[in-house]
């Protein structure tokens, strides 16, 4: 199922007007949907939008809570602890929660959660007491309130938004250290206009190139931009020739095949493909392989194992359109020993029937968010086996698992040194967790801030 739409002709000269003017304009407006796309993101922003309307603006229970007999206060869950959560209202507003990211800062550590209203900055180094330093507010508001996505280099985040008109916002994270009246609202640093509205970016951090995705150039492929000077963001290339991709993970090869080592590779996201692309240089990407399977539905995102064998991946509409394995949530697993010709997609049914969303995969573990199950983190150990190993998980919606956007968890961040997650919540705003991955299960009092840095 390919999914694609142009986007109309006048809006998408509006949206690209006056400082959009100054930056080069790849060729093609692609943008990710005919009819059926924008009315299935319209369906989806329905359900936020109901669900946020329905969630609790003041949090009900202990806002700390030890993971005990399978519930931390009102959240089920197996060896993760709710350290601290703030709501929606307390971060800022906004009719849903959608991406988060991270920053740290020497010893301090950093939430960065989009919103529909713009992105919460939060300081969660003692995470039992996360405090809200401010908002970014979004470049630009009206039609298509959707959901932002934000990365970090050098310092500086980079903020994406399906508003129209809104471009890349950068901004720079080493202000947060001079917050003395929070909360505050804050000014973008820089503003790239190269694109008008985008549904996701990934940064390759070792080359210091950004790579915006569903966007309205590029035919909705990956639209790079050079921020290797964060404040001065230069457009660099197109990939369009597979067409819309919702998400990708650009890194400089290291895995098994020869051929490519030292290259810059994209594994993308294609709505029904796996596609590989060669972006070394970005005036000629040469596309190396798609790699659809019999579930396709909507490939949503995925990530590489630390091997680079594998790439582990989820699909968004499998469970609501009825093609998932067993009627279950599945994640599904595609060998990359061979960029120019991967193996065959499999599927690991896991234990409950949610939608999945985005995933992660890091020192050994895979970190998915799926909205009304929450949490799941799986062995990556468990890879080959195409069934993967549930170790723990924390469940921010505890009304249900059912398939659907009706709330629960959007994205998480697990890269903090502490063993601290953060979690964004469609309806319930920012949760701040900690696991026990480790083996760790003293019985230290949660309300406990002595172990907290200062």
């Amino acid at each position: 199922m390919r999914l694609r739409f142009v986007l109309a002709t006048a809006v998408a000269m509006l949206a690209m007007a006056g400082p959009a003017a100054a930056q080069p304009q790849p060729l093609g407006f692609g943008f990710g949907g005919d009819a059926g796309l924008l009315n299935w993101h319209d369906r989806k922003m329905a359900d936020f939008e109901r669900a946020a309307a329905g969630a609790p603006q003041t949090v009900t229970g202990a806002r700390s809570a030890r993971c005990e007999n399978g519930m931390a206060g009102i959240y089920p869950c197996d060896d993760i602890d709710l350290l601290g959560q703030l709501t929606l209202a307390e971060i800022g507003g906004g009719e849903i929660g959608n991406d988060i990211w991270g920053w740290e800062d020497g010893n301090r550590e950093y939430a960065i959660m989009g919103k529909t209203n713009g992105t919460a900055f939060v300081d969660i180094t003692k995470p039992r007491n996360p405090r809200f330093l401010g908002q970014l507010p979004t470049q630009t508001d009206g039609p298509r309130r959707f959901w932002r996505d934000i990365k970090v280099y050098k310092d500086h985040a980079f903020i994406v938004s399906e508003h129209i008109g809104h471009g890349m916002q950068v901004f720079n994270l080493k202000r947060l250290r001079r917050v003395r009246n929070a909360p505050e609202t804050f000014t973008a640093d820089a503003w790239y206009t190269g694109v008008s509205n985008t549904h996701n970016l990934d940064i390759n951090e070792r080359t210091g190139y950004a790579y915006l995705v569903g966007s309205n150039t590029c035919s909705g492929g990956p639209h790079m931009v050079d921020i290797r000077k964060p404040l001065r963001p230069e457009f660099a290339g197109c990939v369009a020739e597979d067409g819309y991709t919702h998400d990708t993970q650009c890194e400089i090869y290291r895995g098994p095949d020869r051929r490519f080592r030292g290259h810059e590779i994209c594994f993308s996201s294609n709505e029904d493909t796996v596609t590989i692309v060669d972006v070394t240089d970005k005036a000629n990407p040469v596309q190396l392989s798609r790699t659809t399977y019999p579930q396709a539905s909507y490939t949503h995102q995925g990530w590489l194992t630390g091997d680079w064998k594998w790439f582990v991946f989820n699909d968004e509409l499998d469970e609501l359109e009825g093609r998932a394995p067993e009627g279950r949530q599945t994640t599904y697993i595609l060998n990359v020993e061979s960029l120019t010709n991967p193996g065959t997609v499999v599927a690991s049914p896991n234990n409950t029937t949610s939608t999945d969303h985005n995933l992660y995969i890091i020192d050994g573990f895979i970190y998915e968010s799926n909205y009304t199950s929450g949490l799941r983190i799986f062995t990556e150990r468990s890879v080959p086996s195409a069934d993967l190993e549930e170790v723990a998980y924390f469940d921010v919606y505890p009304e249900d698992d059912a398939p659907g956007f009706h709330g629960g968890t959007w994205s998480n961040y697990a890269w903090f040194d502490d063993d601290v997650v953060a979690v964004s919540s469609i309806d319930r705003g920012l949760f701040v967790l900690g696991t026990r991955l480790d083996g760790d299960d003293d019985d230290d009092d949660t309300d406990d801030d002595s172990d907290d840095r200062d």
